[in-house]
């Protein structure tokens, strides 16, 4: 049975933050008071100093979870492989940010850090001594379009399991597991002058696994009586895809549990009765609560609907909890 512990990302109180309805103690205060048990920190939105913590900045973070009982669990690195006019960062310019990431994340008392796909499988095994040395699990995020079945991923998990390191593996995003359309995009689009007939022919190509070009194709004299409905077609290609079924992406996260350090809880809305619009959670969390899990579900607030933030987490924390529960009986 997994022991699993609930946390949150604080780039799902990103808006307040943004917007300074909230500073960055007001955003951990709200977590705490939110239930969540630690949180992962978005380091290049929430750390001025970043890709290095000044002391004065861990002397403030400790100050916080003495103050509200929670502190950072996860430091969430940032591979920004095009920061340069010219040309992408090489494999040992990328491998050396990581390294730097590390440094940073054990100074802030991190032993979990998530990295992005930019990083490739061989730089990811460049890394593992360096992790290992500083006590801190590097987890490539699986984020959608990606899932634990596709093949950038099956190449980071070839890597892991030839060098066994234990310091190196995953970070699943559940949004990988969604069935249906995103919720925000397809409000978007009716607000727009979309209609549900129209906006349901393009879901259905995109559960009919219908190539984007002829998708594309057959839906342009919709899109230009709606323009909107481009950017809706293309993001159901894109970073928010969906099928009919998740059984085999999930049967994929069962493979990689042993290499998972943290799972994103991503969502984008849950309604009152405590569901996700888009993400099957009621067959995502049984599955990680009868493995042998050991980390935080990080809950992940994708704002892009402009739906109340602190409402919509809150929202997400009962919602894992209860299943969580149930899953205990």
């Amino acid at each position: 049975m997994a022991k699993v512990k609930t946390g949150i990302t604080l780039f799902s109180l990103g808006t307040p933050y943004l917007k300074g309805e909230l500073d960055l103690e007001g955003v951990i205060r709200t977590a705490a008071e939110m239930g969540a048990e630690g949180y992962e920190i978005v380091a290049s939105q929430m750390i001025p100093s970043y890709p290095y913590v000044a002391d004065q900045f861990v002397a403030f973070v400790e100050k916080c979870k003495e103050k509200y009982g929670i502190g950072p669990i996860c430091y969430s690195a940032n591979m920004d492989r095009g920061m340069l006019r010219d040309r992408d960062l090489t494999e040992d310019e990328m491998v050396a940010r990581a390294i730097t990431d590390i440094v940073s994340a054990n100074k802030l008392g991190c032993t979990v850090m998530r990295e992005q796909f930019l990083l490739s499988p061989n730089g990811l095994a460049r890394i593992a001594p360096v992790a290992e040395a500083y006590n801190v699990k590097v987890g490539i995020e699986i984020h959608n379009p990606e899932t634990p079945n596709t093949q950038p991923i099956l190449d980071y998990i070839k890597v892991i399991e030839e060098t066994g390191s234990k310091y190196i593996g995953f970070i699943p995003d559940f949004g990988c597991f969604a069935t249906k359309p995103n919720k925000p995009y397809w409000d978007r689009a009716l607000a727009a002058g979309a209609s549900e007939e129209v906006l349901n022919k393009m879901a259905q190509l995109r559960y009919d696994n219908v190539p984007q070009d002829e998708a594309m194709g057959i839906m342009i004299p919709e899109m230009q009586k709606c323009p909107v409905l481009f950017s809706t077609l293309s993001s159901m290609y894109g970073f928010v895809q969906f099928r009919k079924s998740c059984t085999e992406e999930l049967e994929g996260l069962k493979r990689i549990m042993p290499y998972c350090f943290e799972m994103h809880g991503k969502f984008h809305y849950i309604d009152e009765n405590l569901k996700e619009a888009s993400i099957p959670y009621e067959e995502i969390i049984p599955v990680i609560a009868d493995s042998d899990f050991e980390g935080y579900i990080v809950f992940e607030f994708e704002d892009e609907g402009g739906y109340p933030a602190v409402e919509q987490t809150s929202r997400h924390v009962a919602m894992v909890k209860k299943l969580l529960a149930a899953c205990e009986k």
